[in-house]
C-alpha cells in the first residue's frame, strides 16, 4: 500500500502539456516529443508522476493532441484535452485541477511537461514536506534557494487556481496566498526545462519531430 495514501494525505499530480513549443524556431519540432534516453519526453514525464506515490496523475494536453497521446495512451494517468490552448496556461491549469478533484486529494502537484531532470524521488521528496505539513501548505520545489517547479497546491487554493485567466501561471497566487510556502531543494531538477533546441541539446535529448 502507499504509505502517504495509508496516513491520510494524498496528492494528485496535474501535468501540463498544451503548450505550442512557440519558442522551438521553424523546424516544427514538439519539444515533449524529444526522446530522452530513447523515451519521448511527454512519456517520461507520466512515468516519472506515476512512480511517486501519487493518488492519480492528470495530462492536459492541447498542441498536437493526438501524437502526445499517442505515447502516453496506455500509461495510468488520465488525459485531459485542452482544446483552447492558446488562449494561455490558465485554462490548462483550470481543467487539470477539475479533473484531479474527482479524487478528492488533499493536494495538487501542478508539473512542468518539459522539464526531464525531474526524478520520482524529487517528487516523493515533495510529497513528503507535505505530509509533514498536514497537507496545508505550499510546497515549491528549489534549487540552490531560488523556487522552481514543481509546486503542490492544497485543497484551499483549488478555486482559486480554476479561477486564473490568460497566459499566466500560479506565481502571483503562491505570492498572494496567506498560506505558508515550504521550498524544498531538490537540486538542479527544478529549475531545468527544454524551451529550445539548445535546451533539449543541454538537456540530453534528442529532437525526432
Amino acid at each position: 500500500m502507499d504509505d502517504l495514501l495509508e496516513q491520510g494525505v494524498s496528492v494528485a499530480i496535474v501535468i501540463l502539456a498544451a503548450g505550442r513549443s512557440s519558442r522551438m524556431g521553424m523546424s516544427g519540432a514538439h519539444k515533449l516529443l524529444a526522446e530522452f534516453d530513447g523515451v519521448p519526453l511527454i512519456r517520461r514525464s507520466a512515468i516519472t508522476a506515476g512512480n511517486c506515490q501519487s493518488s492519480s496523475v492528470i495530462v492536459v494536453t492541447g498542441y498536437r493532441h493526438a501524437e502526445l497521446q499517442a505515447v502516453i495512451a496506455e500509461l495510468p494517468v488520465r488525459i485531459v484535452q485542452n482544446a483552447a490552448f492558446s488562449s494561455g496556461i490558465a485554462g490548462s491549469l483550470a481543467l487539470g485541477v477539475a479533473a484531479a478533484e474527482a479524487d478528492r486529494p488533499d493536494g495538487i502537484m501542478i508539473m512542468l511537461a518539459d522539464m526531464p531532470a525531474l526524478t520520482a524521488a524529487d517528487l516523493r521528496a515533495l510529497i513528503a514536506a507535505f505530509r509533514r505539513c498536514a497537507g496545508q501548505a505550499i510546497i515549491r520545489a528549489a534549487a540552490r534557494g531560488k523556487p522552481g517547479n514543481p509546486v503542490i497546491f492544497p485543497r484551499a487554493l483549488y478555486a482559486r487556481l480554476k479561477g486564473l485567466t490568460g497566459d499566466k501561471g500560479a506565481r502571483e497566487l503562491i505570492r498572494n496566498s496567506g498560506l505558508t510556502v515550504v521550498d524544498v531543494e531538490i537540486g538542479d531538477g527544478a529549475l531545468v526545462d527544454v524551451d529550445t533546441p539548445d535546451a533539449v541539446e543541454a538537456a540530453g535529448g534528442i529532437l525526432r519531430g
